[in-house]
């Protein structure tokens, strides 16, 4: 396994990350175990989950199946995204954010959490209110990092600035969609965090499987186990363009002898700021296979072909982005 500092922090984690928002939903405990500990023999540190993943189950799994093997992960998790219908059961404050801290600290049966991020950018709350509470989080020993997931260009660059003339400790990464099928961070965000020192952290790197090829807009029925078939919510990305291009992906991927996941994950591996992706998986091999997306070398050519399949995915519409109403 390679490692890449988190930014221009310190931190060392793994290329490749494992996401878990499966876990207790497509994937039971005894599979997420399997494939926790599978992540962390191929050493696969960075571990990431939210407050909110199968409705705290992510959390509680992952929490059981590090006992012993803690100091292995970089482990990060989330707040921010709505946990019930109270009036105070979302956002960024600081009521909830140390209510939600506490909650996921207590599930993950640790006392701190290496990266705690905001899962959204919270109109509603102060900038200044949230970094704050951060920042004492950090103080604390409950929290080591901090990032932003879903923050537009402007709304992050404002937090950094906030951060810099109030003292408080600065955002280390965002977390953001960001694959071939979904570009638009290069418009801002990415020249936003070369300039800044900021990590992307890049979530759907895969289109949420439409890359792997799989769907094809002639065939009316998902394929079986597909997260169009558990999942029918993920219908609305089976869009002609984003079918097409995976399977423009895939083709390339077939005449290179690589499958068009590995080659998608590589690809996105060495765009600039990016220090981690992050992959799900249902099952081990899953795992596994993404894994071989490390040994890949991408020739310039077919480097340039990928860049000229996926252009127009500069603009346009994120894929995929969560915020709060």
């Amino acid at each position: 396994m390679q490692y890449r500092r988190l930014g221009h922090s310190g931190l060392q984690v793994s290329q490749l990350g494992l996401g878990t928002n499966a876990f207790g939903k497509r994937a039971d405990q005894e599979t997420s175990t399997r494939i926790l500990h599978t992540a962390l023999d191929r050493g696969i540190n960075f571990i990431d989950t939210a407050n909110i993943y199968a409705n705290t189950e992510s959390e509680r799994i992952i929490g059981e199946a590090l006992i012993g093997r803690r100091h292995e992960a970089i482990l990060a998790t989330k707040a921010g995204l709505p946990t019930g219908t109270g009036a105070n059961e979302r956002g960024s404050s600081r009521h909830h954010l140390m209510q939600e801290l506490d909650k996921s600290l207590k599930r993950l049966k640790t006392d701190y959490v290496d990266l705690y991020q905001i899962h959204t950018f919270d109109p509603n709350t102060p900038l200044d209110e949230t970094l704050r509470t951060l920042d004492d989080m950090v103080a604390s020993g409950k929290v080591r990092y901090i990032g932003a997931s879903n923050y537009a260009a402007w709304e992050f660059m404002k937090a950094l600035g906030i951060s810099d003339i109030k003292g408080y400790m600065r955002y280390t990464s965002i977390q953001t969609s960001y694959s071939l099928a979904d570009r638009t961070p290069e418009l801002e965000l990415v020249p936003m965090c070369l300039d800044q020192g900021i990590g992307i952290i890049p979530y759907f790197p895969l289109a949420g499987g439409i890359l792997t090829g799989k769907y094809n807009s002639n065939t009316s029925a998902p394929p079986s186990g597909s997260r169009a078939e558990t999942d029918p919510n993920f219908n609305r990305f089976l869009e002609p363009r984003n079918t097409e291009l995976g399977q423009r992906v895939s083709r390339l991927a077939e005449e290179h002898g690589y499958s068009s996941s590995t080659l998608s994950i590589s690809w996105l591996m060495n765009r600039p700021a990016v220090s981690t992706v992050i992959v799900g998986a249902t099952r081990p091999e899953q795992l596994e296979e993404n894994i071989k997306s490390l040994d890949i070398q991408i020739s310039e050519e077919l480097n340039k072909k990928l860049d000229e399949a996926s252009e127009s995915f500069i603009y346009g519409k994120p894929f995929a982005s969560y915020r709060l109403d």
